[in-house]
C-alpha cells in the first residue's frame, strides 16, 4: 500500500501537480488534491472524492477557495460555479516531491513547465482550483489562471505549440530526483473562446503507475489559463477536459477582466 502511495504521488508530481492531497491505495479512490501556495501569493487545489456530494471542509480539510480579492482570484473558479462538480483549493500533497519537473529533452520542457507547480516561469502570479466532477467517476480536473505581460503570455503559447510538434515520441522529467515519463504526446482539437490556444494529450507514466492526461491551455489577453484532465479510476480510460468546465472558466476570466 505504502509503495503504491508512493508511486501515485510522484505521477502527481509529475503529472499534473496540482491534482491530488491524498493518494488511496485502491485504483478507483478518487483521492482530493493540492499543493501549498507558492512565493507568488498562488493557491492550489482539488476537488473532493468524485461520484460523492460535496461536503463541508473539516478541520485541516480542503478549505473553499477564495473569492474577491485580486483580479487573478475573481477570475478563478469557486464552489457553486459548475453544478455537478466540487471545487477546492488546499495545501500541498505531503506525498508529492516538490519542485518544477525538468525534462531530459530542451524541446520538450514547456510541456514539463506547464505540468509543474507554476506553468511557466514567467508568470506573474497564479491562482490554483482542483475540480472533481461528480457525474463521471474518478475525474480530476486542474485549472489554473496566471497572469502575464501580453508578450510574455503570446512567447509562452508558442513555444507550447512547438514543443507539442516536437515531443510527439515523449520524453522523461524529473522532480526531486524523481522521474516520470510522457508518452505519445498528440496535438487534439478542442473548442475554445479566447484569443488562442493549445489542446494535447499524453500518457503519464511513474513507478509503474500510468494515466491519460489532457491539457488544454488558452490565453486571453495576457491572461493564460492551464486546464489539466486525468481519470483517477483507471488510468488507460480516455480522458478530456470537460467542455463546460473551460467554458465557465474562460467566462470568469472575461468577466473579471
Amino acid at each position: 500500500m505504502k509503495a503504491r502511495v508512493k508511486a501515485r504521488a510522484t505521477l502527481v508530481a509529475l503529472v499534473p501537480a496540482l491534482l491530488f492531497a491524498a493518494v488511496g491505495c485502491s485504483s478507483t479512490e478518487a483521492p482530493a488534491t493540492g499543493r501549498s501556495p507558492d512565493p507568488k501569493g498562488s493557491e492550489a487545489g482539488t476537488g473532493g472524492a468524485p461520484g460523492a456530494p460535496a461536503a463541508s471542509p473539516a478541520p485541516g480539510g480542503s478549505p473553499p477557495p477564495k473569492t474577491g480579492g485580486t483580479k487573478l482570484e475573481r477570475s478563478a473558479l469557486a464552489q457553486g460555479d459548475l453544478p455537478g462538480y466540487q471545487i477546492s483549493a488546499q495545501g500541498k500533497n505531503p506525498n508529492a516531491p516538490d519542485g518544477q519537473p525538468q525534462a531530459d529533452k530542451k524541446a520538450c520542457q514547456p510541456l514539463a513547465d506547464i505540468m509543474g507547480d507554476k506553468p511557466d516561469p514567467a508568470a506573474r502570479e497564479t491562482v490554483n482550483r482542483g475540480i472533481g466532477s461528480q457525474k463521471q467517476a474518478g475525474l480530476a480536473v486542474s485549472a489554473s489562471v496566471s497572469s502575464y505581460s501580453e508578450s510574455d503570455a503570446k512567447a509562452l503559447m508558442a513555444r507550447l505549440k512547438a514543443a507539442v510538434a516536437a515531443c510527439g515520441t515523449g520524453f522523461s522529467a524529473t522532480v526531486d530526483k524523481q522521474t516520470g515519463s510522457y508518452r505519445e504526446v498528440r496535438a487534439t482539437d478542442y473548442r475554445t473562446a479566447g484569443d488562442e490556444s493549445v489542446s494535447w494529450t499524453t500518457t503519464a507514466a511513474a513507478q509503474g503507475v500510468s494515466a491519460q492526461v489532457h491539457l488544454v491551455v488558452v490565453r486571453e489577453g495576457d491572461t493564460v489559463v492551464r486546464l489539466m484532465a486525468l481519470n483517477v479510476a483507471g488510468g488507460q480510460q480516455k480522458v478530456q477536459v470537460p467542455q463546460e468546465v473551460t467554458d465557465k472558466q474562460l467566462e470568469k476570466v472575461g468577466k473579471a477582466g
